[in-house]
């Protein structure tokens, strides 16, 4: 069939879903629960065992997804969690954005400066205000809505912009369960005792205020339309659990002795008591939620319960973190790797959603992706955009409407089907990625390391290498190249940010010899400028990094695009306000050099770059005579 065709046949199909859907006298403005949980893996709940048993008791997840549609190949927008949130809340990629890992705001700086050959690009520590977002959109119809948890989509939890200014009527950031326990996590409990914040509960699970507080926001507007982002500080670290009868129960499950060492755990695989009970914990609380619209009478609909009319999204912002310094916290396999890398293990999640006319126990194999959820969400709730045309993501409602396996009601505005998912992570192991169909091209950015390609699967569902072992980009050249350039034109269409060579690193790359040389710098009334000297490297652009914020609490960094004028001169008029900043040349071989050089991130164990870069208060008019 035609795709445009298609594609208009899914509008004519999705009016009448919608048609039947409110003829039974539904309210026409169904409520939205996006449960989004940080850190959690796409092996971590049994309904996703395809290998081994899942040692995770999770029976209100697996209950979930009984309810409506599991799918099988569902990512986050990126490998860790402050860009995904911000990629869900908007329908763009995080490459679009420029907002690529976690933290952000900062001058490019490699790891480090012996070794890193990349060095990564700059990226931005905040969502901006100027971005729509799904509560802002929704509330022009009529919708209350709250944030409830983690939120981490500025350059810090606390810092500007909060959920309030992103459009939230409500929003409350508790940690719960997961503050800390002191003096070490085998000490402070839950108890019965009806003073202790955490006490054990009728079923021994300790309360946590960050549930309390979306069941709070619930029963105070259920008589409104809502849509309520509920964002778990679980199951990320520190790993811990204040029950102590779970963290007894996995001992003995996964025969493990009770530990008397607060300090890490060293056994493979998914044998961590402590994570283990997070997990159960988690799903309990996703289970009072859930429960919650379950026995809970709609005061817009009498004689239905809340969830007859409430959509409902269950998954994670990213891969589930494997372990760090000291602590392996669980397991992702058959998937390779985890959070912070773009393999399988990094970026596929658990997706579960249901609602209204999404029929029960459904698998799907469709590739779909956390940024979906805005267009989707558009069409259920009939919330009118204007600028729809700016997602990325795609809407979702007529496929879990009529049919979840049929890959080809994922449309493009092009009208054409979906057949790719792309992930860009400058970061780290600085790859990007993009799977085609059956296939995933991995690109290394790395100059000594080049593509890989794995056929992930056969037509979609058969599996062959979800591991990522094989690689094929030798056996099958031209697909490796056509997809590399499909990735790399990709990236570009974004605008997206790519990595840069590192000129003091001790390895050999082509051309870093010839790099340029900075021989002084000044300012005159507005305008801060360098003066450089090439040395076989033709400089090709030129970036002003300056901070409004120097040497603050949660110093921030901005980019501006920088002048190269006669005479080798890099010259930029300095924002308002500005107190610190910090010259990039970068050269037609894609080499970085900064002024000042900033060294490298190991040294800035406080993160404050304002350290190293010229102040604005102290410079003057002047060129360095020991260079020439």
């Amino acid at each position: 069939m035609n795709s445009i065709i298609k594609y208009c046949m899914c509008f004519l199909m999705l009016g009448l879903v919608a048609g039947n859907c409110f003829a039974d006298g539904r309210p026409d403005k169904p409520n939205v629960v996006l449960i989004l949980i940080d850190d959690l893996g796409w092996q971590d709940v049994q309904c996703y065992d395809i290998d081994k048993p899942c040692p995770y008791e999770t029976p209100n997840i697996d209950q979930l997804s009984k309810e409506g549609v599991k799918f099988l190949q569902a990512y986050s927008p990126a490998p860790t969690c402050s860009p995904s949130r911000g990629a869900i809340l908007t329908g763009k990629h995080p490459a679009r954005l420029q907002r690529t890992h976690v933290v952000g705001g900062a001058p490019p700086m490699p790891i480090n400066e012996k070794i890193s050959r990349v060095i990564t690009p700059w990226y931005k520590g905040r969502l901006s205000v100027d971005e729509t977002t799904i509560p802002e959109v929704l509330k022009t119809n009529g919708y209350v809505t709250g944030h409830v948890g983690k939120w981490h989509i500025a350059i810090h939890h606390d810092a500007y912009p909060q959920p309030k200014d992103h459009g939230f009527d409500y929003s409350v950031s508790d940690r719960g369960v997961t503050n800390r326990m002191k003096p070490h996590r085998l000490t402070g409990f839950a108890t019965k005792d009806s003073n202790d914040l955490y006490q054990l509960d009728k079923n021994g699970f300790p309360k946590d205020p960050n549930n309390l507080n979306a069941l709070n926001f619930l029963n105070k507007n259920k008589s409104k339309p809502f849509f309520l982002y509920y964002a778990t500080w679980l199951v990320h670290a520190p790993i811990q659990t204040r029950c102590k009868a779970l963290l007894e129960k996995y001992c003995k499950k996964l025969n493990v002795p009770f530990p008397t060492d607060p300090i890490g755990w060293d056994i493979e695989g998914q044998n961590n008591p402590y994570y283990a009970s997070m997990v159960e914990m988690l799903d309990y609380y996703v289970g009072q939620v859930i429960n919650y619209l379950r026995e809970t009478e709609d005061p817009r609909w009498k004689g239905h319960k809340l969830i007859e009319n409430t959509y409902v999204i269950f998954t994670s912002d990213n891969g589930g973190m494997e372990g760090h310094h000291g602590e392996v916290i669980t397991d992702n396999y058959p998937l390779d790797k985890g959070k912070i890398n773009a393999k399988e293990g990094g970026t596929r999640v658990p997706l579960i959603i249901t609602g209204p006319g999404i029929k029960p126990n459904q698998t799907s194999n469709v590739m779909v992706n956390g940024i979906d959820f805005f267009p989707t969400i558009l069409s259920w709730t009939g919330s009118k955009y204007e600028k729809e045309k700016e997602f990325d993501g795609l809407d979702l409602s007529e496929l879990l409407a009529s049919n979840p396996k049929d890959k080809e009601l994922v449309i493009n505005k092009n009208g054409k089907v979906r057949e790719t998912i792309l992930h860009h992570f400058p970061h780290g192991p600085m790859h990007s990625t993009i799977r085609v169909g059956d296939y995933k091209l991995i690109h290394n950015f790395d100059p000594e390391k080049g593509a890989e390609l794995y056929r992930l699967y056969e037509n979609g569902n058969n599996r062959l290498d979800i591991e990522e072992m094989k690689d094929l980009s030798k056996d099958l050249p031209l697909m490796t190249k056509k997809l590399d350039q499909l990735l790399l034109d990709t990236l570009k269409s974004m605008d997206a940010a790519l990595p840069f060579y590192n000129p003091y690193c001790e390895s050999d790359i082509p051309y870093k010899n010839g790099i340029c040389e900075f021989v002084g710098n000044g300012k005159e009334e507005h305008s801060v400028w360098a003066k450089f000297k090439e040395k076989g490297n033709k400089v090709i652009e030129a970036n002003l990094l300056y901070t409004l914020n120097g040497g603050a609490k949660y110093e921030e960094w901005f980019q501006m695009k920088a002048t190269v004028e006669e005479g080798n001169i890099v010259k930029a008029d300095l924002p308002k306000g500005a107190t610190h900043y910090v010259f990039n040349i970068i050269d037609e071989h894609n080499f970085l050099v900064s002024y000042p050089r900033m060294g490298r991130n190991a040294n800035l164990k406080i993160k404050k770059h304002s350290i190293k870069a010229f102040s604005v208060k102290e410079v003057d008019n002047s060129i360095d005579t020991n260079k020439n």
